[in-house]
């Protein structure tokens, strides 16, 4: 089993020991590889938003750094730990730009065989608006989020270090995450991963001449197909995937509404790069 961390933190501190931790846990109850990504040491270029990825695909991004590099430790990778620390009430510039670079997966989503840990740690506050941003983003790209581990750790005297309490959450996640990468099934997708799969599935359906390349992903996976509940061929609850259909219609009407007013249009028009 191979685990890529994916590092915010512009140094080793908090959240990198906190990482270490849970690469301790692992290591003590099974053979497992770690692969740190430390995004301050990449060569990751800040999006310009110039929609090339989504109108002709990632290939074609005019950026030359080591994106494509990093998607595939992320192919590579059975599980990842996202782990940033609270800069400004949210995740670092650093695990921002990593995000925002691999913004085409929002629309085309493919890590469904993966696992993901969130990991945080403040100074004081912000820890659980980070977890809930990166749990947005990992379940939108595909990941099956396992659990996560928000953690306070101030400086005392210039000094970092964790309570016993912490110490016993960050085994925890350890644990459970290990036993999750073990498991070879996919739970059964939220309700919120639901409605998101049918949201993104009428807009593409929908758009297929203003958003060609992922009208032409989603239906290359079957995804637009009548009766298909998920991504993934996995349980999913009835009434989920009920008012999932039935949101559907509310989203059909609010695109077409939209669409007859060019919006669309000029959303998805590439900018000049």
């Amino acid at each position: 089993m191979k685990v890529l961390v994916i590092m915010g933190s512009p140094h080793k501190g908090n959240t990198y020991a906190a990482a270490k931790k849970i690469e301790e846990s692992m290591r003590r109850r099974s053979a497992v590889e770690f692969d740190y990504l430390m995004l301050s040491e990449a060569n990751l270029s800040p999006c310009r938003g110039c929609f090339v990825c989504f109108m002709k695909g990632e290939g074609f991004c005019p950026i030359e750094d080591d994106a494509s590099l990093i998607l595939q430790r992320l192919e590579d990778a059975d599980g990842v730990i996202f782990a940033s620390p609270v800069f400004g009430m949210n995740v670092t510039g650093l695990m921002k730009t990593f995000i925002d670079r691999f913004s085409y997966v929002f629309h085309r989503p493919r890590f469904f065989e993966k696992k993901a840990l969130l990991l945080s740690t403040t100074g004081a506050l912000g820890q659980k608006d980070v977890i809930k941003y990166l749990d947005m983003v990992a379940r939108i790209w595909g990941f099956e989020v396992v659990t996560g581990a928000g953690l306070i750790t101030p400086r005392v005297g210039g000094t970092r270090w964790f309570t016993p309490e912490q110490e016993d959450e960050l085994d925890l996640a350890g644990k459970k995450f290990l036993e999750a990468l073990r498991r070879k099934t996919r739970r059964s997708p939220s309700f919120m991963d639901v409605i998101v799969f049918h949201a993104q599935r009428c807009s593409f359906n929908i758009l297929a001449e203003e958003a060609p390349l992922d009208h032409e992903y989603w239906k290359e996976h079957g995804w637009f197909d009548p009766g298909r509940r998920y991504y993934v061929d996995v349980r999913v609850n009835p009434l989920y995937n009920f008012i999932g259909l039935l949101a559907e219609r509310v989203f059909r009407r609010r695109i077409e509404r939209d669409r007859i007013k060019g919006w669309y249009k000029s959303t998805y028009s590439p900018k000049n790069t």
